[in-house]
């Protein structure tokens, strides 16, 4: 591989983590395993959003943490009502994005298919990609990339090329995804094997047909 990775493992604690901020902080550290989720930008409205905002500032409140960004206030909690706090509100999202809401374009086989070979065309060059599943208005995915800089860039051009493809397949301008990916570092084999087991299991959890979703299973194993 042209970035000379290894063959990618989960988050060494005491090694050095980058830490990049943008709407939601992302943590990256060359070589770990990613599991990254990108959602269609009419997937969750944005009433819907500002909903959980509002809960996540009344969560932080009942912990007596009085604050006007949660993002900032998260950070206050203990690390058992930490891992509440962000249990609890990603079901909140996952369950969302699995009751299929918006246009969900990535239905169409077609554009699933975009999807999937944009992700597949650069494996072992300038990433490793693992399982993929591609749901009618999200995807799950597990990557490696060998620094913060190449998974943000990455992540953008994937979203950049298969929106432009998508929208000309279908004859329509406009923003397709969201701006910015959920991404989380693998932090035990025991995760990761959870991970693969839910990317498996997601079209089965949001009651899909065959047709209506693409999944790729990885040969590798990292």
């Amino acid at each position: 591989m042209k970035n000379d990775l290894i063959t990618g493992h989960v988050l060494d604690r005491d090694g050095e983590l980058e830490v990049s901020e943008h709407t939601r902080p992302h943590w990256m550290q060359a070589g770990t395993i990613a599991f990254i989720t990108m959602r269609l930008a009419d997937s969750i409205p944005s009433e819907v959003v500002k909903r959980w905002d509002h809960e996540r500032i009344g969560f932080l409140r009942q912990k007596n943490i009085l604050c006007t960004d949660w993002r900032v206030g998260k950070d206050q909690l203990n690390d058992d009502d930490l891992k509440t706090f962000q249990k609890h509100f990603h079901r909140l999202r996952e369950d969302h994005l699995d009751a299929c809401g918006g246009k969900c374009q990535l239905r169409n086989p077609e554009a699933a298919k975009i999807v999937l070979d944009s992700l597949l065309h650069f494996d072992n060059d300038r990433y490793l990609l693992g399982d993929v599943v591609i749901m009618p208005n999200h995807m799950h995915l597990h990557a490696v990339f060998a620094d913060a800089d190449s998974m943000a860039k990455q992540c953008y051009s994937w979203m950049k090329y298969t929106a432009m493809q998508i929208n000309r397949h279908n004859g329509v301008k406009g923003t397709l995804w969201q701006s910015e990916p959920f991404d989380h570092l693998v932090r035990s084999e025991k995760q990761l094997q959870y991970l693969r087991t839910y990317i498996k299991q997601n079209p089965e959890k949001a009651k899909l047909r065959e047709g209506e979703y693409l999944y790729r299973k990885s040969n590798r194993h990292f």
